[in-house]
């Protein structure tokens, strides 16, 4: 196993979308562990003082531009034998935060309340990353939950590029506040070295990131990546220390947790051997469907059961 550091530069950067034809930034083997580092937000994100703005944040906004979607990614990593119809496990070993702020934009028509709430509105939130607690305009203290908003793989090569705001089959932005440290997510792999990049730094965020953005800023990631070739997969999973978690992609709220439920109950009959009228009662019985966000075009729903009840 050897350790790998990917720092996020112009060069090592894509923003705001996925694709399979994007060169490797870095090229590991199955089992290896990488560091990645990763900034978030455009130029008319960034604060004055006494907040810290990274060098090469400022840099990359110098030199790229948004393209499709909005998000910053740092990647992608090329996994050595990776291929389509194989699953790329990613576990999260360790987040750190990179900078002392953190921001919430919430925009005229986005969000999940647009005619409530019709205009531009960006807060800057301190974060004091040594007591874990950022601290909201009126003085509440928050405690911080890092992870990462966006996590994924290329898309299959005939789709072209992905924008980075919907999340979709590969990944890409979940927004599943789950994924933090200690938590395992399975891709699916539609292109050769499977192509991770990752991004959309979350300090915490609520079930539906109802406004349009959680507390966004910039962390970096340690992961683990792990190759497994007879595992098929729909859409991405996770593996917490209790919990598997499913997840449904749709513009139909509805239609996602259908997605989100059918594939829970694949993993139950896969894991237990039951059949699947007797997984879908045992996921009425004690199955949770949870709101993942309502604001990235897909919505999305992740659906839990206790791994007590079924088996790690």
């Amino acid at each position: 196993m050897a350790n790998h550091e990917l720092h996020s530069s112009p060069e090592t950067c894509h923003w705001g979308y996925f694709d399979s034809q994007l060169p490797p930034q870095l090229r590991i083997k199955s089992g290896d562990t990488a560091t990645i580092h990763c900034v978030s937000g455009a130029a008319e994100i960034l604060p004055g003082e006494p907040f810290n703005v990274l060098p090469e944040h400022r840099e990359i906004l110098s030199k790229l531009k948004p393209h499709i979607g909005r998000h910053i990614l740092t990647g992608p990593v090329h996994v050595e034998g990776a291929e389509r119809g194989d699953v790329l496990a990613v576990e999260v070993l360790d987040i750190k935060f990179r900078t002392n702020w953190g921001w919430n934009v919430q925009r005229p028509l986005m969000g999940t309340l647009p005619e409530d709430f019709p205009f531009y509105r960006l807060t800057h939130i301190p974060i004091d990353s040594n007591r874990g607690v950022c601290t909201m305009p009126w003085g509440t203290e928050i405690e911080l939950k890092p992870f990462f908003g966006i996590m994924g793989v290329a898309p299959p090569p005939e789709w072209g590029q992905c924008s980075s705001v919907e999340p979709r089959a590969f990944g890409g932005n979940i927004d599943n506040k789950h994924f933090r440290v200690g938590t395992t997510v399975y891709f699916p792999v539609f292109a050769d070295g499977g192509l991770f990049s990752t991004g959309d730094g979350h300090g915490v965020q609520g079930d539906g990131e109802v406004n349009l953005t959680a507390l966004e800023t910039s962390l970096s990631g340690t992961f683990k990546f792990t190759l497994h070739k007879g595992m098929k997969l729909n859409n991405p999973r996770a593996e917490t220390a209790t919990h598997w978690i499913t997840h449904g992609f749709d513009q139909d709220l509805d239609d996602a947790a259908k997605e989100a439920l059918r594939d829970m109950i694949r993993l139950i009959t896969a894991k237990t051997g039951l059949k699947p009228e007797d997984a879908y009662m045992l996921c009425s019985l004690q199955a949770d469907l949870h709101v993942t966000q309502t604001v990235d075009g897909n919505k999305g729903i992740h659906c839990m059961i206790d791994k007590k009840i079924i088996g790690g």
